[in-house]
């Protein structure tokens, strides 16, 4: 059990909140990054399957799955467009927020694959994807703070951090998976 003088202390004792600047600090900042990254994946997602925000949708995103070595483009632009929307879409609400962040990562291991060679600076490099890539496995492993659908499971508020390397490490086996299908 963590301190009464914690604000968290119905999260565990494996929460330390006390250099926050004022209670919900720490989880004003994981909502905040929560709302980036999944909001910013479900639209990314949205391009992948709907075409929506100018996206080239399931038939252009398929082409370029093609185009960069993976078989069946077209089922892994829908695979990757639900990863990428369902799993914002779970970040951004903090909805089974170990899953929503492995989709996530084993969406962007893959897009870090394909840009590799880019260098590391946008638009080519890879520093986009390791960004999205980052706060999604941070979410996973932090869980998604008080202000969050999944503060109502009470079994991801009591084993947080082992759901969280076991989504992020299921994640990227999934893409390394996938990985070794590509050209």
């Amino acid at each position: 059990m963590s301190s009464p003088l914690s604000p968290l202390r119905d999260y565990g004792s494996g929460v330390d909140n006390r250099h926050a600047a004022t209670p919900h600090a720490y989880d004003i900042g994981l909502l905040l990054l929560r709302l980036a990254v999944g909001l910013t994946m479900a639209a990314h997602g949205a391009q992948k399957l709907f075409g929506w925000f100018s996206g080239p949708g399931l038939d252009g995103t398929g082409q370029f799955f093609t185009a960069s070595g993976y078989p069946a483009g077209k089922a892994m632009a829908v695979v990757a467009g639900l990863s990428e929307t369902l799993g914002g879409l779970g970040l951004a609400l903090g909805l089974l927020t170990p899953l929503a962040g492995a989709a996530i990562v084993g969406t962007m291991v893959n897009a870090l694959a394909v840009k590799w060679g880019g260098g590391f600076f946008a638009p080519e490099g890879v520093e986009y994807e390791l960004l999205l890539t980052a706060g999604a496995a941070a979410l996973a492993l932090t869980g998604p703070g008080r202000y969050a659908v999944d503060r109502l499971l009470p079994v991801l508020r009591s084993h947080r951090l082992a759901y969280g390397v076991a989504a992020v490490v299921f994640g990227v086996v999934v893409a390394l998976v996938i990985l070794l299908l590509r050209k």
